[in-house]
């Protein structure tokens, strides 16, 4: 079995940053050990959440006026401890949104190139906003021939109860979640 696995959003703003949370700290080390071990027929991309300068004034930006994940500065940034984890630069989607239509066009090239993947597999932050919202768009996109997963240990919520909720939902949705 080959598997794809999408990295959501693990950027400095959302681990330790101006959104940052205890739980998101906690899940990198087993993030990168995830990484570290996953086989060689195991192919990895990440997205980022990526706002321009403006975002405070866009309807995100209303509803959560916390100016986070600005293009180019340092919050946007995925840590190096996961970047590293790669011989070559790894791919990484931007996204303007909490679910990626881009993303889930990239992932259809990819599966198209690729045709041994079976599973499509999420980890990253944060599991009740990002990873659901791209989740559901996958399993609507790729329902027929792909198990949808979601790797509990590698995922982190605003809260740990916004975090059980979104699995919960995830589940109600037949998705595979794993490690819980």
């Amino acid at each position: 079995m080959s598997k794809l696995v999408v990295i959501v959003d693990c950027q400095n703003d959302f681990i330790d940053g101006t959104l940052g949370t205890p739980e998101a700290q906690a899940m990198i080390p087993r993030l990168v050990e995830k990484i570290k071990t996953e086989n060689e027929n195991t192919s990895f991309i990440f997205t980022a959440d990526t706002h321009n300068e403006d975002y405070i004034n866009t309807s995100e930006g209303k509803k959560l006026p916390v100016p986070h994940c600005i293009y180019r500065t340092p919050g946007w940034e995925i840590p190096k401890c996961l970047t590293e984890c790669f011989e070559n630069s790894p791919v990484i989607i931007k996204k303007p949104t909490f679910g990626s239509y881009k993303l889930m066009e990239f992932i259809d090239d990819y599966l198209n190139a690729y045709p041994e993947i079976t599973t499509i597999e999420f980890v990253g932050l944060c599991t009740d906003i990002c990873v659901v919202s791209n989740v559901l768009m996958a399993k609507a996109a790729f329902y027929d021939k792909y198990e949808i997963a979601v790797d509990a240990s590698c995922c982190a919520g605003t809260t740990p109860e916004n975090h059980k909720a979104a699995l919960n939902t995830m589940k109600s949705c037949q998705i595979n979640i794993v490690n819980e």
